[in-house]
């Protein structure tokens, strides 16, 4: 739902933006568009990713409900599900009020993205796998994750050359992430929220 406003808003306008209320927006052209619901499914999987990437990379390195801002003609900032970050991107927003990683500042070492539900010709769709991909990889991010539980899915994309490069896991074939050599995970394990043994 795009939200009324007289004007168009900056970045800096959105990032301290405060309605009362507890809804989420991205902010897209300057417009303020409000995310939707998650369902349960898609919060239990973030929560599991969480679990597993703080053995790996540890609390510090970790981002939810930080913005990134990307150069669009769709969006100015998007709300990641989960960010991964390099030590550098982790260290810049070390003692901000406003958790946003602005255009020219580190990168993360991924961002993973659990998608909403959609048909192809979907506004969540092409949100998510067009145009998503292209912000994330125009702002050369390394590594960009769709985890898409109605298709039952997960992608993994890689930045090559300025675009990425997917692998699609399904079933028990175990996840493969250059930047998480050591990450041991089936795709059925990510879907069905359940913690490795």
């Amino acid at each position: 739902m795009t939200v009324a406003t007289d004007r168009r808003m900056t970045i800096q306008e959105f990032l301290v933006y405060d309605d009362g209320t507890d809804r989420r927006y991205e902010l897209v052209d300057g417009v303020l568009v409000e995310m939707g619901a998650e369902s349960r499914a898609n919060t239990q999987i973030a929560i599991l990713l969480i679990e597993i990437f703080l053995q790996l990379v540890g609390r510090k390195q970790l981002g939810i409900k930080e913005k990134i801002q990307v150069q669009s003609k769709f969006a100015t900032a998007r709300d990641a599900d989960l960010i991964i970050h390099s030590k550098e991107s982790a260290a810049t927003l070390e003692g901000r009020s406003e958790a946003c990683l602005l255009w020219g500042e580190p990168n993360p070492l991924a961002v993973i993205e659990v998608v909403s539900p959609g048909a192809v010709s979907s506004e969540n769709y092409q949100r998510d796998y067009v145009q998503k991909p292209r912000e994330y990889a125009n702002r050369g991010i390394p590594e960009f994750w769709q985890i898409d539980p109605s298709r039952e899915w997960i992608k993994v994309g890689v930045l090559i050359s300025g675009l990425y490069e997917f692998t699609t896991f399904q079933g028990e074939t175990r996840i493969v992430s250059p930047t998480f050599l050591e990450l041991n995970l089936t795709a059925t394990q990510i879907l069905n929220r359940q913690y490795p043994d």
